[in-house]
């Protein structure tokens, strides 16, 4: 009998938007009898990071730990970077997986490029068109396309994206988005919410989800959000909006200045996973400034307000699922009481689409690499 070599493939992770993901990539990659699959956080995020992994019952193999108090973005891609570079040495992979455009994926990537390991890319051909907006997301993701070897990219339009950048056809894989296996995971009629919300919608109350955290939106075009939301709760009496505060200091500072103290705004530390999605199914619409959020909430079927200038999900706008309102307060103001006041805008807007997804990017992204 012939003994056949797994194919040892290095799963590199380290926030929370990467760890929702990569977790049912990698759940699907143990499954699979011809694959050693190894984990390697870097902890860029560190307490939102642990959280997930719990709840998708992930274990890590290697933990770089490289998060500090007020950490740079140089700091970290040099941390990672080396750390990276130790990880491979040590675990010898056939092929190093990273996701996204965070500086882990584009430091991990960087770092197997050096070791001549090829890199695959989950969630690629994404682009703004803008490389400071998101910052510095849209360098990192186009810099990992020149570092990486296969490509999977989410939708068609990803994928026309890497053709016009000279990416090699055969190298570009359309799979989904893997965001949608984890929503299939995560939300569970069975899985409760905080009473003090719950209470809320028993009211028939509607509730709105904002998140805010973008580092090109901190100073003025925040606190230009958080003026349109206290209005919106104010006009709107049959509203209240809940509020997961990013670990960033500024984000918080800003949003303890304008929220606190408001009756139907509820703000809260950022709640697992699980949690989220289900609060997400639960909402009326979102507002947010948030990449991963846009998917999720397209996925769902509820409306969301995009709070930046430009976005890289553009599939969603085409749906009429997303809206970009910018970083305006009146704009986003008069956006969010449009959905609010006028029901056929609403109902436009609140269906679900599989343009980002159906659930089984897992497979599909597993079934390809134990093929290359």
């Amino acid at each position: 009998m012939i003994k056949t070599t797994k194919k040892k493939i290095l799963c590199v992770f380290g926030t929370r938007p990467e760890a929702i993901k990569m977790c049912p990539l990698v759940n699907e990659l143990k499954k699979r009898e011809d694959a050693e699959t190894l984990v390697c956080v870097t902890g860029q995020h560190r307490e939102m990071l642990d959280g997930v992994l719990r709840v998708f019952c992930v274990s890590s193999d290697f933990d770089l730990s490289v998060m500090r108090e007020g950490q740079s973005l140089s700091y970290l891609t040099s941390a990672i970077l080396c750390g990276v570079d130790k990880v491979i040495c040590e675990a010898r992979p056939d092929i190093v997986l990273v996701h996204g455009d965070t500086i882990t994926a584009f430091a991990s990537a960087l770092s197997a490029f050096y070791r001549k390991i090829p890199v695959a890319h989950i969630e690629a051909g994404l682009r703004s068109g803008d490389m400071f907006s998101p910052f510095p997301e849209e360098f990192d993701r186009r810099a990992i396309s020149l570092l990486s070897s296969y490509h999977f990219a989410p939708t068609n339009e990803a994928r026309m994206n890497l053709i016009s950048e000279e990416i090699p056809r055969e190298r570009i894989f359309v799979t989904g988005n893997t965001v949608t296996d984890a929503i299939k995971f995560t939300v569970k009629k069975d899985i409760s919410i905080p009473e003090f919300l719950e209470s809320s919608l028993k009211k028939d109350k509607k509730m709105i989800i904002f998140t805010a955290h973008r580092r090109e939106n901190l100073g003025a075009p925040m606190e230009n959000m958080l003026r349109a939301l206290v209005r919106v709760v104010k006009q709107f009496s049959d509203v209240f909006a809940v509020c997961p505060l990013h670990k960033n200091p500024g984000v918080r500072e800003t949003a303890q200045k304008f929220l606190f103290g408001h009756e139907r705004i509820f703000c809260i530390e950022p709640p697992e996973v699980d949690i989220f999605h289900n609060l997400l199914a639960r909402s009326h619409l979102i507002l947010t400034d948030s990449g991963g959020i846009q998917e999720e909430a397209a996925f769902l079927g509820k409306p969301a307000l995009v709070m930046r200038n430009v976005t890289e999900r553009q599939e969603g706008i085409d749906e009429g699922v997303l809206r970009l309102v910018g970083t305006d307060e009146e704009n986003i103001f008069k956006e969010t009481a449009k959905l609010l006041s006028d029901d056929s805008e609403y109902n436009a807007a609140a269906r679900p689409t599989y343009r980002f997804g159906d659930g089984r990017a897992s497979a599909r992204i597993c079934d390809i690499l134990l093929k290359i």
